[in-house]
C-alpha cells in the first residue's frame, strides 16, 4: 500500500546504493521515458560546476517526471544554501553521501503525496546527481580556500575586489542600485594591548559570525583588512542600506563578548555609499571611507551615510 507523505520525512542515501538503484516498476506504471530520462540527465549534469545551475538542470528534469514544486539544498561547510519554486505542502528531505563524506541535504517539495513508486524513481535519479555534485563542492572548496579569509571566513581582499568590480560595471551599464558598507571594529588596538592577540583574533571572529547571520543572503561580507569589513548589497539603495547598517551595529553592541569570564564590550562604527554613476570603484570605496571616518569622529559605535 502506498505510503502517504505528509510532513518532512528525512533519508540518507549513499552513492554506492544510489547508482545501483532502479525503481523495480509495475509495467503498467513506469513511464517509458524513464531509462532515456536518466541518461540525458547524468550528461547534462555533467556540463556545469556551477551550484546553481546544477541544481536546477536537476530540478527542471526531475520536475518533467514527478510533479515537483519546489527543492530547496543546504550544505553549510560551503556556505550553499539554494531554493527552486515555491513552497508546497508535502515533503521529503535525502542526506546525501559518499564514504562518509556529507554532500549536504536535498528537499523536495510537492503538493500532492508521491507513492512509493514516484519515490523510488526520485531516488533513483539522485544516483546521476551524486558525482556531478561532489566535484561541484569540491570546485567551491577550491574557490573559498583561494578567497577566503582564514581568520572570520568571510571574503578577503580578492574576492571583495572581484565582486565589486563586477557589481560597479552592473550599476554603471544597467542603472542598478548598489550601495557599500565599510565597517571596523571600535577601540580594537586596545582591546589587543590589554587582553592579547589572541582575544583580538576571536573578537574578529565572533563579530564576523555575527554579521553573517544578520545580513541577508544576497548580502556579502568581506574582511577588508584588519579589523575592517566591507559588506556589498547589491540592489540595495541608500534608505534601505541605512537599515542594514543600523542593525548589524545594533547586533554587535549587544554580543556577549567575554575574555577569561569577564565581559568585554564591543561595538563598530559604519560608512555607508550608494553608487553614484559615472564614479569608479575606487572613489566608491572613498566615499563609504570617509562616512566611516566621521562616524569614528562623532563619538564611534554608530552609522554615517556619505554624501
Amino acid at each position: 500500500m502506498p505510503r502517504a507523505m505528509t510532513q518532512s520525512e528525512t533519508n540518507t542515501i549513499d552513492i554506492s546504493s544510489a547508482r545501483a538503484k532502479r525503481p523495480a516498476a509495475p509495467p503498467s506504471k513506469r513511464p517509458p521515458s524513464f531509462t532515456e530520462l536518466y541518461q540525458q540527465l547524468g550528461q547534462q549534469l555533467q556540463t556545469t560546476l556551477e551550484a546553481d545551475r546544477l541544481l536546477g538542470i536537476f530540478f527542471e528534469r526531475a520536475a518533467t517526471l514527478l510533479p515537483l514544486a519546489a527543492l530547496d539544498y543546504r550544505h553549510p561547510d560551503t556556505d550553499l544554501q539554494l531554493q527552486i519554486g515555491e513552497s508546497a505542502p508535502h515533503s521529503v528531505a535525502y542526506r546525501l553521501r559518499h564514504q562518509g563524506e556529507d554532500l549536504g541535504e536535498l528537499r523536495f517539495e510537492y503538493r500532492r503525496p508521491l507513492d512509493d513508486f514516484q519515490l523510488s524513481q526520485l531516488e533513483a535519479l539522485l544516483g546521476a546527481l551524486f558525482y556531478p555534485l561532489r566535484n561541484t563542492l569540491l570546485y567551491r572548496r577550491a574557490l573559498l580556500t583561494a578567497t577566503r579569509d582564514p581568520l572570520t571566513a568571510v571574503g578577503n581582499r580578492l574576492a571583495m575586489n572581484q565582486m565589486l568590480t563586477r557589481e560597479v560595471e552592473l550599476a554603471r551599464r544597467h542603472g542598478h542600485a548598489l550601495s557599500v558598507i565599510m565597517l571596523d571594529l571600535d577601540h580594537f588596538k586596545a582591546l589587543n594591548d590589554r587582553h592579547g592577540h589572541p582575544a583580538g583574533d576571536e573578537a574578529l571572529r565572533q563579530v564576523a559570525a555575527l554579521l553573517k547571520m544578520r545580513l541577508r543572503n544576497a548580502d556579502m561580507l568581506f574582511r577588508f583588512g584588519g579589523e575592517e569589513f566591507l559588506v556589498l548589497l547589491s540592489n540595495t539603495g541608500p534608505e534601505a542600506a541605512m537599515v542594514v547598517g543600523e542593525r548589524l551595529r545594533s547586533a554587535v553592541e549587544g554580543l556577549p563578548f567575554q575574555v577569561e569570564g569577564q565581559s568585554v564590550p564591543l561595538s563598530i562604527s559604519l560608512g555607508c555609499a550608494t553608487y553614484l554613476a559615472p564614479e569608479n570603484l575606487d572613489e566608491l570605496l572613498g566615499r563609504a571611507d570617509q562616512a566611516l571616518y566621521l562616524a569614528k569622529r562623532s563619538g564611534r559605535n554608530r552609522l554615517s551615510l556619505a554624501v
